[in-house]
C-alpha cells in the first residue's frame, strides 16, 4: 500500500554485481453445499491429506494466541487442491470470453504488476496481450458501485493509502505513469490517523518538526527526547542504504547481464558510499534485529511496527529495506498520501490507457485455465472457453504463485526440476486472508472536523500481534476529498480486516445460510467498533452495508483462499530464489521458472506487497524481455521528463558495459530469434523503432 521499497534496487544491484444491512452483492450464485471438502482427494493421497489437516488446525489454532512476538503464516499444500470450480460471484464474470490469436507476450492478470509489465512491453515494441479473468482491469485495485435510492456510490476493495502519486517521485508507480505519459488526477493530505489504547492520534507526513512534536507529546517529558534520539540514530544507522533511493531505481533492475549497462549510473553513488556492499545482507535482513539495537521506546517501536505492517509483517519479519523509503521520504517536505478521483480503478485505467497507446490489448472476462508448455517453453494459455492464445517470446503469471501452479497440470515426463518448482511454490507460506466492511452512510449534520485524512489504523491491543485480524482493522473514507464517490450530503467508507483471518472457518459454511449471515456479522463486528471512533453514531447513518468475506475477497480478487499475500518472513531466503539467495537472505522467489518463456510478475516477487512495488516487479519483468540497449534507451527517455528522474540515465558508464552485455540480452531462455552467428557474439535487434520486428500499432505503414 504505502510505498516504502524503492531503495532496494541499489543494494539488489550490488549482490547481483558480487556474483503485491448486508448486501447481496457478495452472496455466489451458487453454493457449496455440494462441494467436496478441501481434502476430497483422502483415497489419493492419505499421507498428504492427514499434513493438509494438521496445517488447517494450525492455521487456526495460532489465532488463539496472538502475541505481539508471534509472527503469523498460513499453509496449504496446493498439490491436493479439490478438483471442484468455486462459486461464481455476481459482478465478477464467468471468465468465458476472449479470442484465440498469437501475440509477441501474453500476461496473465491485470494487477499493477501484470499492467506495468503489459504496458512497458508494448511501449518496448512487443505485440502483448493481456488476460484478466474479471469484468474489472486492476487486480487488488480495483472500485465496485452500488445504486441506491437512485444514487451511485463506488467502493474501494484494495489498497487506500499511497503516497508519491501526486507529482513526479520514488514511487514507481508514479515512475511509470510519467514513461507512459499518462496521467491520474488524485487529491492529497498529509497525516495518517491512529486509534490506539491511549487514544487518538495523527502521523504527520512530511513534516519532521510535526513528527518530534508527536514523539514528546506520545513519549512525555522523559521518553520524549529518547524517543527522538533513537529514531535520529536508526536514520543514522540506515542512512547508506536510505541515500541509495536516488542512486538507482527499481526500474532499472532486468535480470540478466545486462543489469551492469542498465545499472551503470550508479556507480559514483557505490565508490563514494563503499560501506553500501557491507549491509547487503542487511538490507533483506529480519528488520527487528536493527530496531532493537536502537529503539527501546514503545511508542517508537509501535510505530515502526505499524509502518512495516502494509507488507504483512511488522518489523520481526519485515525486510529492514521496507523501512527505508519512509526514513527518507516521508519527512520532505514535499511528501503527501494521495487519493485518486474517481477511485482506486483509475490506477489500472490509467495503466490500461498506456498499454493500448502503444499497440497492447486488454481482454477481461477471460479465464486462463491452463498455461500451455512444449519442450519445455511456455508456448501459450488455453482459455476457460476453449481458445489458445500463442506466444512468441514469453508469458507472463501475475497471478499469485498458489494460483500459477493450478495453471499447470503436473505430467509424468515433465522434469524434475518443473515439480520441485511447482511444489516449492505451492506449499510457500502465506498471509491469511483479508475481511471487508463496505458502508454508505448520511453525512447530514456530521461534523468530521476532528480528523483531518480519510485513512485511519486502529489498534486494539499493542499486546497482540498486528497481523491479528481482530486486532488491527483501517478505514477509509475517500468521499472525504473525492466527491464523485457518493451522492452530495453521504460518504463512502471501507472498512478492512489486516491479513491475519484465518481461511477454514469460511470454507465450512454455505454461503448465503444463516450459520454464514451470523459469522460474518461476528467476525466484522470489530470493524464496525473501528469506524465508531471516529463516528459514534455511524451505525444510525448507514444507508446500507455490504459485508465482504475471505470467500468474497478469493472470488472478487482472484486471489486463492483470498490471501493478503505470499509471507516469508525477512531472515532467511524463500525456495527457489535463485543465485541472490544462495548468497544473501533474499525473501522472495526469482521472478524467473524451469521453464523457458515462463517469467512472474507481482507482489510475491521482489520487491514485494503493495501497489508500488507490485508495478516496479512488473516492469523488472519488461526489462528482462527486451534487448539492453531498448532498455538504456528508455531510461534515457525517462530521465529527460523530469530533474528528479535525472539518476535513471545510465550515462556514460552505461554505454561503456552495453557492448560486453548486450549480446547475453534478454538470457536465451527467453530469445526466439537467432543469432546472425556465434553463441552470444552477436546482440539481437529487439528495438522498438524497427518495425521489421516490432508490431506496434503506430509503426505500421499505411
Amino acid at each position: 500500500m504505502i510505498g516504502r521499497q524503492y531503495s532496494i534496487a541499489a543494494t539488489a544491484l550490488t549482490a547481483l554485481a558480487a556474483l503485491s444491512s448486508t448486501s447481496q452483492a457478495f452472496v455466489p450464485a451458487s453454493t457449496r453445499a455440494s462441494l467436496p471438502r478441501l481434502y476430497s482427494t483422502v483415497e489419493e493421497a492419505p499421507a498428504s491429506v492427514e499434513s493438509t489437516e494438521s496445517d488447517s488446525n494450525k492455521n487456526v489454532d495460532q489465532i488463539e494466541d496472538t502475541s505481539r512476538d508471534k509472527v503469523m503464516t498460513f499453509s496449504y499444500d496446493m498439490s491436493i487442491e479439490p478438483k471442484y470450480e468455486k462459486p461464481t460471484y455476481p459482478g465478477t464474470g464467468n471468465g468465458m470470453s476472449g479470442d484465440a490469436g498469437e501475440y509477441d507476450i501474453i500476461v496473465i492478470g491485470s494487477g499493477m504488476g501484470g499492467l506495468s509489465c503489459a504496458a512497458l512491453s508494448a511501449k518496448y515494441g512487443s505485440k502483448v496481450l493481456c488476460l484478466e479473468s474479471h469484468i474489472k482491469v486492476g487486480g487488488s485495485a480495483h472500485t465496485f458501485s452500488r445504486m441506491h435510492d437512485g444514487g451511485k456510490y463506488s467502493f474501494e476493495v484494495g489498497p487506500s493509502i499511497f503516497e508519491g502519486l501526486d507529482r513526479p517521485s520514488l514511487n514507481p508507480l508514479r515512475m511509470i505513469f510519467d514513461i507512459l505519459e499518462e496521467t491520474m488526477p488524485v487529491k492529497t493530505y498529509k497525516g495518517l490517523g491512529y486509534w490506539t489504547p491511549t487514544g487518538y492520534w495523527r502521523f504527520p507526513i512530511g513534516d519532521k518538526a510535526g513528527f518530534d512534536k508527536l514523539l514528546m507529546d506520545q513519549c512525555g517529558e522523559v521518553d520524549g527526547p529518547k524517543a527522538i534520539a533513537e529514531w535520529g540514530a536508526l536514520r543514522e544507522r540506515l542512512r547508506t542504504l536510505g541515500g541509495s533511493t536516488t542512486a538507482v531505481a527499481l526500474l532499472n533492475l532486468r535480470q540478466d547481464a545486462g543489469f551492469l549497462a542498465t545499472t551503470a549510473g550508479s556507480l559514483p553513488f557505490v565508490l563514494t558510499h563503499p560501506d553500501v556492499f557491507l549491509d547487503l545482507s542487511l538490507t533483506f535482513d529480519d528488520l527487528s534485529k536493527t530496531v532493537d539495537e536502537f529503539v527501546t521506546v514503545p511508542f517508537l517501536r509501535n510505530f515502526i511496527d505499524t509502518m512495516c505492517i502494509f507488507c504483512g509483517f511488522p518489523a520481526k519479519g519485515a525486510m529492514t529495506a521496507h523501512l527505508l523509503y519512509i526514513l527518507e521520504r516521508f519527512f520532505e517536505e514535499t511528501a503527501a498520501f494521495s487519493v485518486p478521483i474517481g477511485g482506486t480503478c483509475e490506477l489500472g485505467n490509467t495503466l490500461q490507457r498506456g498499454l493500448e497507446k502503444f499497440g497492447g490489448k486488454l481482454q477481461l472476462n477471460a479465464h486462463v485455465d491452463e498455461i500451455l508448455i512444449e519442450d519445455g517453453r511456455a508456448v501459450g494459455v488455453r482459455l476457460k472457453n476453449g481458445n489458445v492464445v500463442k506466444a512468441k517470446k514469453a508469458v507472463v503469471s501475475n497471478a499469485t504463485p498458489f494460483d500459477t501452479v493450478k495453471l499447470m497440470p503436473q505430467t509424468e515426463e515433465e522434469p524434475k526440476g518443473l515439480t520441485k518448482w511447482r511444489n516449492d511454490l505451492g506449499t510457500l507460506p502465506r498471509h491469511g486472508a483479508i475481511s471487508h466492511l463496505f458502508l454508505a452512510i448520511d453525512a447530514e449534520g456530521l461534523d468530521l472536523s476532528h480528523i483531518k485524512d480519510p485513512a485511519h489504523l486502529v489498534v486494539q491491543d499493542w499486546d497482540r500481534s498486528l497481523q491479528d485480524s481482530q486486532n488491527l482493522c483501517s478505514f477509509f473514507i475517500p468521499s472525504i476529498l473525492d466527491k464523485t464517490l457518493c451522492p452530495p450530503g453521504k460518504h463512502v467508507i471501507h472498512v478492512y480486516s489486516s491479513g491475519g483471518e484465518p481461511y477454514e472457518p469460511w470454507e465450512k459454511l454455505t454461503p448465503g445460510s444463516e450459520e454464514y449471515e451470523a459469522y460474518k456479522k461476528k467476525r466484522v463486528e470489530v470493524l464496525f467498533c473501528a469506524v465508531e471512533n471516529a463516528i459514534p453514531d455511524v451505525r444510525d447513518r448507514i444507508e446500507f452495508s455490504i459485508i465482504g468475506s475471505p470467500l468474497a475477497h478469493e472470488a472478487f480478487l482472484r486471489r486463492d483462499r483470498g490471501t493478503y499475500g505470499m509471507a516469508w518472513a525477512a531472515g532467511s531466503s524463500a525456495p527457489q530464489s535463485g543465485i541472490l539467495g544462495s548468497v544473501l537472505p533474499f525473501p522472495f522467489p526469482n521472478l524467473k521458472t524451469p521453464i523457458d518463456g515462463l517469467l512472474r510478475c507481482g507482489d510475491s516477487c521482489f520487491p514485494g506487497i503493495g501497489t508500488p512495488s507490485a508495478a516496479a516487479s512488473g516492469a523488472i519483468a519488461a526489462n528482462t524481455m527486451t534487448h539492453v540497449d531498448n532498455h538504456l534507451k528508455l531510461l534515457t527517455e525517462a530521465s529527460k521528463k523530469d530533474p528528479l528522474y535525472k539518476f535513471l540515465d545510465a550515462g556514460i558508464m552505461g554505454q561503456v558495459y552495453k557492448p560486453l552485455v548486450q549480446g547475453f540480452t534478454p538470457s536465451p531462455e527467453l530469445r526466439v530469434d537467432q543469432f546472425v552467428s556465434g553463441a552470444g557474439v552477436s546482440p539481437v535487434d529487439y528495438t522498438a523503432t524497427d518495425p521489421n520486428i516490432s508490431e506496434r500499432i503506430d509503426l505500421k505503414q499505411e
